[in-house]
C-alpha cells in the first residue's frame, strides 16, 4: 500500500534535509538566503511527493494533526536557536542541539514511517487507515509533507521574528586580532 516512499529519491531528500541541519549548526547571518534554503528544500520535496491533498474521510484531521506536530517541532526549534547581534548589528543564528535534534527527529520520524511502511508495516498501516477512515497512501504523503512544511516554516518565522526584535538581542563583543574589543 505505501511503497511510494521506498525510493532512493526519498533517502536523498531526507539526507539533504539532515545536511541542512549541519549547515545551520555553524553560526551564520540571518538573511533571506539563509531563510530561503530550507524552504526551497522542503518545497522541492513537496513538489516531488505531493500530488494531491485528499479530503475525504478523516484525511483532513490526519493532515492537521501532522501539520500541528510539525509546527510544534518547528516552534521549539525556533525558540532553541541561538541568536545574537554582531558588532555591526547584524543578526547571527546558530542551531543548538535542541533545535538540531527537533529537526533530525522530525526527518527521522518521517523516514522511519516510510521505511516501516515499505518493509512489513504496510498491512498494519492499511488496517489502521481503514479503521480510522483514512483514504490511502496519498493522505499519508500529504500529511507527512505538511508536517515537514509546517516544521520548517514555523521555525523560520519564529527565528525571523526573534531576530527583528530591536532590543531582543544584545551585541556580542568580538575580539580583533590586535586584542581590541569591538
Amino acid at each position: 500500500m505505501l511503497t511510494f516512499m521506498n525510493t532512493t529519491s526519498m533517502y536523498v531528500i531526507n539526507a539533504i534535509l539532515v545536511l541542512l541541519v549541519v549547515r545551520q549548526i555553524r553560526e551564520r547571518r540571518l538573511d533571506l538566503r539563509g531563510l530561503a534554503v530550507p524552504v526551497l528544500a522542503v518545497g522541492a520535496a513537496a513538489l516531488f511527493f505531493l500530488h494531491s491533498v485528499p479530503g475525504r474521510g478523516n484525511d483532513i484531521p490526519l493532515e492537521l494533526i501532522c501539520a500541528s506536530a510539525g509546527a510544534v517541532m518547528g516552534a521549539l526549534a525556533g525558540l532553541a536557536t541561538h541568536l545574537r547581534r554582531d558588532g555591526d548589528g547584524l543578526v547571527l543564528g546558530r542551531a543548538g542541539w535542541l533545535a538540531a535534534s527537533m529537526w533530525v527527529g522530525g526527518v527521522g520520524a518521517r523516514l522511519a514511517f516510510a521505511v516501516a511502511a515499505s518493509n512489513g508495516a504496510g498491512p498494519a498501516i492499511a488496517r489502521f487507515s481503514i479503521a480510522h477512515h483514512i483514504t490511502g497512501s496519498a493522505a499519508w504523503v500529504a500529511a507527512l509533507i505538511m508536517m515537514a512544511l509546517a516544521d520548517v516554516l514555523t521555525r523560520l518565522v519564529i527565528i525571523y521574528l526573534r531576530g527583528r526584535r530591536p532590543a531582543g538581542l544584545a551585541a556580542t563583543a568580538v575580539r580583533t586580532p590586535a586584542g581590541i574589543h569591538a
